[in-house]
């Protein structure tokens, strides 16, 4: 049974800045932050903001301390990590020991997997997911790379032709998933639907910005923020042509399930179940 919490975020969430006309969830303290802040144990907890994917991470690190002043945190302090030896520093390894939260930041996914997979900060990371009540969350590029098969890059309106989607492995946090951002916005739908497949075993979920999932034991997701999440079901596939084509031809699946949730739906990845919040009956 795995102890700790998952929190994905599409990107762009709530950080105090922006107007009521954009996003339905008004106020930041009923915001995905202030959802992560109470995972993590409330206004004392420590939350540890790893900028690595963001190519200004000193600025994106002042963002996150003072949306979480916003809510009444004090104790976020900010780490770029830019190489594998830095993830080897003791005094980072001992940060992230001690900390309630680790939030990776937005930026390009493939720079988190580059100078942390495979090192102690994650082998850290891991073992205190299943092993503790302790969060990890993650927004847009900080998303991504939860998968173990992660999205690396691709074109939106490139996609859906095979070999248009850039794959890699990620960090190994949701192995039966794949994780998209900005779903909604940058019309990802071709770029998920062709990773899933790829990866017919796995399950596609796009995130909508300002819109996460709370993940607790690995299983069941909670959505939350003001958007929608995308679920791509392969499971039940009839035609899948991806393996016999050639890189660059149009892609053919047929009964690909898909679920459009947000707020207060519940997603369980174990069984592939659908709990609607309105109706409160489960649909597979």
């Amino acid at each position: 049974m795995i102890k700790g919490t998952l929190i994905p975020i599409g990107g762009n969430e709530d950080k105090g800045y922006h107007k009521a006309n954009r996003f339905r969830l008004e106020y930041i303290s009923k915001g995905i932050l202030a959802r992560v802040l109470l995972e993590s144990g409330g206004k004392n907890s420590k939350i540890l903001v790893v900028t690595t994917a963001s190519g200004i991470p000193e600025e994106v690190g002042n963002m996150y301390i003072d949306a979480f002043r916003k809510l009444g945190c004090e104790n976020v302090e900010p780490l770029y990590i830019g190489s594998k030896a830095e993830a080897e520093y003791e005094a980072n390894l001992e940060k992230l020991r001690t900390v309630d939260c680790v939030l990776f930041s937005g930026g390009n996914q493939s720079k988190i997997t580059t100078y942390i997979k495979k090192t102690e900060f994650h082998k850290i990371l891991i073992s205190r997911y299943k092993n503790e009540e302790f969060v990890v969350a993650g927004t847009s590029a900080g998303a991504m790379c939860m998968s173990s098969e992660m999205i690396s890059g691709g074109s939106s309106k490139e996609s859906f032709i095979k070999a248009s989607t850039k794959m890699r492995q990620g960090m190994s946090l949701l192995p039966d998933i794949i994780i998209d951002t900005h779903f909604i916005q940058r019309g990802r739908f071709g770029r998920l639907s062709e990773a899933v497949a790829r990866f017919p075993n796995k399950v596609g979920i796009g995130l909508a910005e300002d819109t996460g999932m709370v993940i607790k034991n690995g299983d069941e997701c909670d959505i939350i923020g003001s958007g929608m999440v995308i679920i791509f079901d392969p499971g039940q596939l009839t035609h899948n042509n991806y393996k016999i084509l050639k890189d660059g031809t149009p892609l053919t699946m047929r009964n690909l399930v898909t679920h459009v949730l947000s707020w207060g739906d519940k997603y369980f990845i174990s069984d592939r179940r659908v709990e609607v919040m309105a109706t409160s009956k489960s649909l597979i």
